[in-house]
């Protein structure tokens, strides 16, 4: 599977940013796909998962209730939605994709996570 990821840019505080991955050469309705981030000089990190129908969405704690991701299966895409955005949020931003069966206990945990795409520069100035 491929993935390619755009939409981020260059936004200010309180704004927002809708990022899309699109997925090639795969069954991607059969993955759970996830978002992670990576600011400069810190550890990449989980942002955001949603199941292979879009039932179940799982959030890390910094970006609940201001991030929303969603999929559209016909079209291949997945989606992050950034609202409220923060200075803290400036980062490149990864889609990624796992298995379907993995447990939703470990959405988070960047290892589980088998195609990734190349990422998608965001920053939130003030």
């Amino acid at each position: 599977v491929q993935l390619q990821a755009s939409g981020g840019g260059l936004v200010q505080a309180g704004g927002s940013l809708r990022l899309s991955c699109a997925a090639s050469g795969g069954a991607f309705s059969s993955y759970v796909m996830g978002w992670f981030r990576q600011a400069p000089g810190k550890e990449r990190e989980f942002v955001a998962a949603i199941s292979q129908n879009g039932g179940i969405r799982k959030y890390s704690d910094s970006v609940k209730g201001r991030f929303t991701i969603s999929r559209e299966n016909a079209k291949n895409t997945v989606y992050l939605q950034l609202n409220s955005l923060r200075l803290e949020d400036t980062a490149v931003y990864y889609c990624a994709a796992t298995w379907g069966d993995l447990s939703i206990s470990l959405w988070n945990r960047i290892h589980e996570y088998v195609y990734w795409g190349q990422g998608t520069q965001v920053t939130v100035s003030s």
